[in-house]
């Protein structure tokens, strides 16, 4: 045989030898040996979803076991809507837009058939939330826990409780949907464009989830899977184009830090005392140009001493922007300034007797 063949067979056996080595290496195996590794990772696979399920569901059970205690209904006149203790003194935070205009409720707490009474400490329709009290405390009474709002993440799993079309002690399951979402409502007569049952009010930083919002559902808490509220859900999402029918799987919630800002000072002060939100300090009323099409604010009433009173706006002015945001209506001045605080330096561009002018601000607290 020829040596130089003989070598070569020689060098290709013991590099198929080497081959075979990597194989074994990497993880190959023959035929026998990775078929029994597919059928165990197999098992492996379904024995872990069964238990991620498992895990899953025993943590809303959890979250719900804890948490639903704290979640009542509220009867006002003949709404229904819900609520969430506060603390141990009997004390409930809910919407404005639950309490309305009435100023004693009938309160279910959950488990319970028992009806007791309570009374309005203070409603701030501007932010729509309210704070009424227990005449008397049931033994049992749970309060709630917060979250930080600040710490809510896109992607997060939220349950949603509360008594959605009177259905007391109901739960649905989201995730949420967005943050930082500023949404106007509906006023109770539906005029600002919304379904009615809201405030009216322009409310920034709300939470966006996927969570079923329903009527009822109001006042009620929004909760992350550590059973702490995140926020209070507001309102669902509608669309005009059908008639204003709920747009399913979008609604919002007042952020759980704004509400306990808002409840602790109605609980020491008997009011809001420090809102937190921006104000120019004028009355205004949307105008529309030649077209009927929206064009600006126009200036009914300044507040004196106010925001605008100090950049020297005057009643008949038509605000057209705030900084670098067009405003077109009401309700996209009130959204801008959603997004700003007391404080803050801004511009307001406005027309006077038909002549551009642009004025520097220092907003004001509403």
């Amino acid at each position: 045989m020829d040596v130089s063949r003989t070598r070569a067979l020689r060098l290709l056996v013991s590099g198929a030898a080497l081959s075979c080595a990597l194989v074994l290496v990497s993880g190959c195996s023959d035929s026998g040996s990775r078929g029994e590794k597919e059928k165990s990772t197999a098992q492996a696979a379904q024995v872990a979803v069964p238990m991620a399920s498992n895990d899953l569901q025993s943590d809303y059970q959890k979250v719900i076991k804890d948490v639903l205690p704290s979640v009542v209904q509220i009867q006002a006149g003949n709404d229904l809507g819900s609520g969430i203790v506060y603390d141990d003194q009997g004390h409930i935070v809910t919407n404005a837009h639950v309490v309305g205009n009435d100023k004693t409720f009938k309160v279910t707490t959950a488990n319970s058939e028992d009806v007791h009474t309570a009374e309005l400490v203070y409603s701030y329709p501007d932010q729509d939330l309210a704070v009424i009290k227990l005449d008397q405390v049931p033994s049992g009474l749970k309060a709630a826990a917060f979250a930080d709002s600040s710490k809510v993440q896109v992607g997060q799993i939220v349950l949603a409780m509360g008594s959605p079309l009177g259905l007391s002690s109901s739960v649905t399951q989201g995730i949420v949907s967005a943050t930082g979402r500023t949404v106007t409502e509906g006023s109770p007569d539906g005029e600002t464009g919304g379904t009615g049952g809201g405030t009216g009010a322009t409310i920034g930083n709300m939470v966006q989830t996927s969570a079923a919002i329903n009527p009822g559902n109001s006042g009620g808490a929004l909760v992350n899977l550590d059973g702490q509220v995140i926020g209070i859900p507001t309102l669902a999402a509608t669309d005009p184009q059908f008639g204003n029918s709920a747009a399913p799987g979008i609604g919002f919630a007042i952020p759980s830090s704004m509400v306990k800002t808002i409840a602790d000072q109605i609980i020491k002060d008997g009011k809001v005392t420090d809102s937190g939100r921006a104000a120019l300090g004028i009355t205004g009323r949307t105008v529309v140009d030649d077209s009927y099409q929206a064009a600006g604010v126009a200036v009914v009433e300044v507040k004196s001493g106010g925001a605008a009173d100090e950049a020297g706006i005057q009643a008949g002015d038509i605000i057209t922007g705030l900084g670098d945001t067009d405003i077109t209506t009401i309700t996209s001045l009130s959204e801008a300034l959603a997004a700003d605080k007391p404080g803050d330096k801004t511009s307001v561009t406005y027309t006077r007797n038909g002549s551009q002018k642009k004025a520097d601000v220092t907003l004001g607290e509403q």
